[in-house]
């Protein structure tokens, strides 16, 4: 995944009404018109939440007729989890040397005591 990607991707999720649409598109394929009627928002503002997913590919629009059909494409979001995995041992272990710090097992560097 190139940064410009996982930018995207990011900030994509970051939006609660973006991360809603995800959350409805992980049950099944859904028309433009029926995500837009699940929220408090326009068709217009909608359109331009779907837009970004798009952007971030974390959805697909297929054309059926006149009907927008999206679907959920979650590898991309598997790209974001494994590029925040890669930093989940450092902060584990950041967390441990805080615990044992803060517990009185350890030093202020970390270092059993």
């Amino acid at each position: 995944m190139g940064e410009y990607q996982l930018d995207a991707v990011l900030a994509a999720v970051a939006d609660p009404t973006r991360r809603a649409i995800l959350d409805r598109l992980l049950v099944s394929d859904a028309r433009v018109t029926e995500l837009a009627s699940a929220f408090p928002i326009s068709l217009n503002s909608t359109s331009k939440h779907i837009k970004v997913l798009e952007r971030a590919q974390l959805v697909q629009r297929h054309v059926r007729g006149r009907d927008h059909v999206l679907s959920l494409r979650a590898e991309a979001l598997g790209d974001a989890v494994a590029w925040m995995a890669h930093y989940r041992d450092f902060w584990e272990q950041r967390l441990a040397a805080l615990e044992a710090f803060v517990l009185g097992d350890a030093d202020a560097d970390g270092a059993p005591r």
